[in-house]
């Protein structure tokens, strides 16, 4: 029986090449383009499925600040989507790894940059902490920090994740 890719293969393929579309279009390629909005969307949702791995239209995020730091938290929109929640688990608990050893892949995957705070948190990392929380419906990165400095790349790094996200939270 002959091999065939799987579904997350093929998105993977659809992602990768999508990325030379992206650059293209971002550089002033695509302008004249009647669907250039629609493209533009399309490749970010692809760079949010091949960064996250979760559809974006199931969940909703919430990017919190707080005076020690702050928090990532995505849920399922529905209480019973296992696989979603499932999906989004596994991520945070990604997120919070990497976030640990100062890897922001991930966010800069996402949203095509650096995020605005990622360098400070870098090479601030060892006096910044980020703790995973599974919730019944998702889950959560709580990130804490003592040193002013961290908390005010945190700031900066989740503020720019409401303003993209648009999740509508508190930005102070």
């Amino acid at each position: 029986m002959k091999d065939t890719p799987g579904l997350g293969t093929m998105l993977l393929a659809a992602d990768v090449m999508l990325v030379p579309l992206v650059a293209w279009a971002s550089e002033g390629g695509m302008e004249d383009c009647p669907m250039h909005a629609q493209h533009m969307a399309s490749a970010q949702a692809a760079r949010e499925r091949g960064g996250m791995g979760f559809s974006q239209e199931r969940t909703t995020h919430h990017f919190l600040l707080a005076p020690d730091g702050g928090s990532i938290q995505v849920t399922a929109n529905a209480a019973d989507d296992r696989p979603t929640i499932d999906q989004v688990r596994r991520h945070l608990e990604r997120i919070a790894r990497a976030f640990q050893t100062g890897d922001f892949t991930t966010p800069e995957i996402v949203h095509g940059e650096t995020p605005p705070g990622v360098p400070a948190m870098r090479q601030l990392r060892t006096q910044i902490s980020y703790a995973y929380q599974s919730r019944p419906d998702g889950a959560v990165v709580v990130i804490h920090s003592r040193k002013p400095e961290a908390v005010d790349a945190v700031h900066e790094f989740l503020r720019f994740q409401i303003r993209e996200h648009r999740t509508g939270d508190p930005v102070r």
